[in-house]
């Protein structure tokens, strides 16, 4: 589950310009180490739920995973996002401290 508060700091993080949706995008931006930390789709199918968390762990790049693709599209004002980084470090630690538990080791 993704509590409202997760879903309106998503939210304030597209209006500030700090998310990065969409598979091959977030896959970039993990490689440049760019960013902070991931949201993975609950409902994420299972070869792109691989190919994100192998990604993350390679670049030691926190990953969670909240709500279902419709959540996380509403949320940024978008259709359905599987996958979203984070890139600003700030925006990251406030969205892992709501997140507890939900964290992918």
């Amino acid at each position: 589950m993704i509590s409202q508060k997760q879903l309106n700091l998503l939210g304030l993080m597209q209006r500030a310009g700090k998310l990065t949706t969409g598979e091959e995008l977030v896959v970039k931006a993990v490689q440049a180490k760019k960013a902070s930390a991931v949201v993975l789709a609950e409902d994420a199918g299972d070869a792109v739920k691989k190919k994100i968390t192998d990604k993350c762990r390679f670049y030691h790049v926190p990953i969670v995973q909240a709500g279902l693709r419709e959540d996380l599209g509403a949320a940024v004002g978008k259709e359905m996002r599987v996958t979203l980084a984070i890139m600003d470090e700030g925006f990251a630690k406030a969205f892992l401290k709501l997140s507890d538990g939900q964290e992918l080791s």
